[in-house]
C-alpha cells in the first residue's frame, strides 16, 4: 500500500485529516465530536480502534474537540508538542498518563517506514505546528491555520505530491462580512489564516515537478465559497503562468464530506 489520505473535514466548524501506509495510520486533528468522528471513518470504510495515534496541530477547538473522546474510548496515544499539551491539558478531559506523547516542533518521528516531520507555523496558538509526511520516496504535506507562509515554511514543504494547503477566505467578502473589526483583523493578520490569494501565490512557490494535487482546505464559514476559491486560486496561480489542470489539480474539502481515500 503506498501513502494514502483523506481530509474527512475541514473548515470553521472542524478540522481532521486521516493518512495511512500499509503499516501505520493516523488522524490529525479531531475537531468534531466523537459520534461524529465515528461516521466520517465509517465513510472512508477504516476502523478508528486501529489508529496509530492521533497527531495534534494546535489547541483550537476546531482541531481538538474529539480528541480526549477518541483516545479514552479507543485507547489511542495522542502527540503534540509541550506548550500545545499544557494549552489543551484542561480541554480535552482526562486522558492516561501513558497515552500522552511530546512531539517536539521541527522533528521528525518514525513509524516503521513512514517519517512525520513536524514544523513550526504562524497561528494564533500556544505552539502550531503542522507536518509532512515521508514514505516510499512520497511526500504529503498538510499546512492550515497560518498567517502567511514564510520562506523557511516554503523550504520544508516545497516539491510534494499532494499537498493540504489553507484557503480560508476571500479578502472581500471578510472586509464586508457581518465579523466584528478586531476579528477580521484577527484573520487578516500574520497570525490568522490565509487568503485564496495568499495561498495561490504560496503554491505557485512550493509546487514542482512531482507535484500532483492540492486540496484547499479550511474554507471560512461566512467568508469562502468553493467555486469562489478555486477560481480565486485559478487566476492567481495563471497570472504566475501555471494553469491548474495541467501541472496539478486542484480539489475542494468540505466540512462534513470526506474526500476520497487518495494514494499520493
Amino acid at each position: 500500500m503506498s501513502l494514502q489520505f483523506s481530509v474527512l473535514a475541514s473548515g470553521s466548524t472542524g478540522n481532521a485529516i486521516f493518512v495511512e501506509t500499509e503499516e501505520h495510520s493516523f488522524l490529525v486533528d479531531a475537531g468534531l465530536s466523537g459520534k461524529q468522528m465515528e461516521g466520517l471513518f465509517q465513510h472512508i470504510g477504516r476502523d478508528i480502534g486501529k489508529l496509530s495515534g492521533i497527531l495534534v496541530t494546535h489547541e483550537h477547538s476546531d482541531h481538538i474537540k474529539g480528541v480526549g473522546i477518541l483516545a479514552r474510548k479507543y485507547n489511542l496515544p495522542i502527540y503534540a508538542n509541550e506548550k500545545t499539551w499544557m494549552a489543551m491539558d484542561g480541554l480535552i478531559g482526562q486522558v492516561p498518563v501513558d497515552q500522552k506523547f511530546h512531539f517536539d516542533m521541527e522533528a521528525v518521528k518514525t513509524f516503521g517506514s513512514l517519517d512525520i516531520q513536524s514544523f513550526g507555523v504562524s497561528h494564533d496558538a500556544a505552539d502550531p505546528m503542522f507536518y509532512v509526511f515521508h514514505h516510499n520516496g512520497k511526500k504529503l504535506v498538510l499546512i492550515t491555520d497560518t498567517g502567511y507562509v514564510s520562506d523557511r515554511m516554503k523550504g520544508l514543504i516545497s516539491n510534494a505530491e499532494a499537498y493540504v494547503f489553507e484557503s480560508n477566505h476571500d479578502v472581500q467578502m471578510l472586509r464586508m462580512g457581518r465579523y466584528p473589526w478586531n476579528i477580521k483583523r484577527r484573520i487578516l493578520s500574520d497570525v490568522g489564516h490565509v487568503s485564496n490569494e495568499d495561498a495561490a501565490l504560496a503554491m505557485s512557490e512550493v509546487a514542482g515537478d512531482r507535484t500532483k494535487s492540492f486540496y484547499l482546505a479550511h474554507l471560512s464559514q461566512d467568508n469562502n465559497i468553493k467555486d469562489l476559491a478555486r477560481m480565486s486560486v485559478a487566476q492567481t496561480l495563471e497570472s504566475r503562468g501555471i494553469i491548474a489542470g495541467e501541472q496539478f489539480d486542484l480539489f475542494d474539502t468540505d466540512p462534513k464530506v470526506p474526500t476520497i481515500l487518495t494514494a499520493v
